[in-house]
């Protein structure tokens, strides 16, 4: 037999299997998720979670799809953290510090508390990149940021106000329009799809059956 636990969905009490996730934990009490929800793998940050453990007053977050229930778990989700994003032009901004002064000004408001590190559910040092943001270092904020998933939960936890995952993907993209090299394999493949070269071979994978198509998909050559 299955080991049940309970755990807590918005205060009511549900006995599920221990060995769910929060996500499909609380499909199995009967919640149908059509927000807090999406790849279900912990790549596209929907299912940003808040957390306690009866008699434990440590407040946790994590994401719902990756996280196991336990025992006395007291569940809130965050179908949606409304981060700050500025509105700008990348054409019309330039890869210099005085951007994010400009853009985030907040940053420079960061009282080193590590609360934002500490809620990150993918283990990046969020505080870091928001240090190299605020010395103008695009490079390293882009690679520091780079598997950052936009779930918020970093931003939730910030007394300083700053949109962190908003600040690192200006980074991101300052480094990538501004800073990195080029590259020309990528530029000659764009403009061989713009003469044409592949439209044949797109038409032919369109008209395969979905099986077929999965089978070429699972089987791919992929460059490590």
């Amino acid at each position: 037999m299955q080991e049940m636990v309970n755990i807590y969905v918005y205060g009511k009490k549900y006995s599920v299997p221990g060995d769910l996730t929060i996500m499909t934990a609380m499909e199995y009490a009967g919640y149908q998720l059509k927000r807090g929800c999406g790849c279900r793998h912990g790549f596209c940050g929907a299912c940003a979670t808040i957390y306690r453990i009866k008699g434990k007053n440590e407040l946790k977050t994590c994401l719902a799809c990756q996280t196991q229930v336990e025992d006395g778990m007291y569940i809130a989700s965050l179908p949606f953290y409304p981060i700050d994003k500025r509105t700008y032009d990348i054409e019309e901004i330039s890869a210099e510090q005085r951007v994010m002064m400009d853009l985030y000004p907040e940053i420079y408001s960061c009282v080193g508390c590590n609360a934002c590190t500490k809620g990150c559910p993918q283990d990046l040092n969020v505080m870091q990149y928001i240090a190299y943001a605020q010395r103008g270092d695009f490079k390293k904020c882009a690679e520091e940021s780079f598997d950052c998933i936009g779930c918020g939960i970093c931003a939730s936890r910030c007394p300083a106000g700053i949109s962190h995952p908003m600040v690192g993907e200006l980074a991101r993209r300052l480094n990538g329009k501004y800073i990195a090299p080029k590259s020309e394999h990528v530029k000659n493949r764009v403009a061989e799809i713009n003469e044409g070269k592949f439209d044949d071979l797109i038409e032919k994978v369109m008209n395969k059956p979905i099986e077929e198509m999965q089978e070429l998909y699972n089987n791919r050559e992929i460059e490590k």
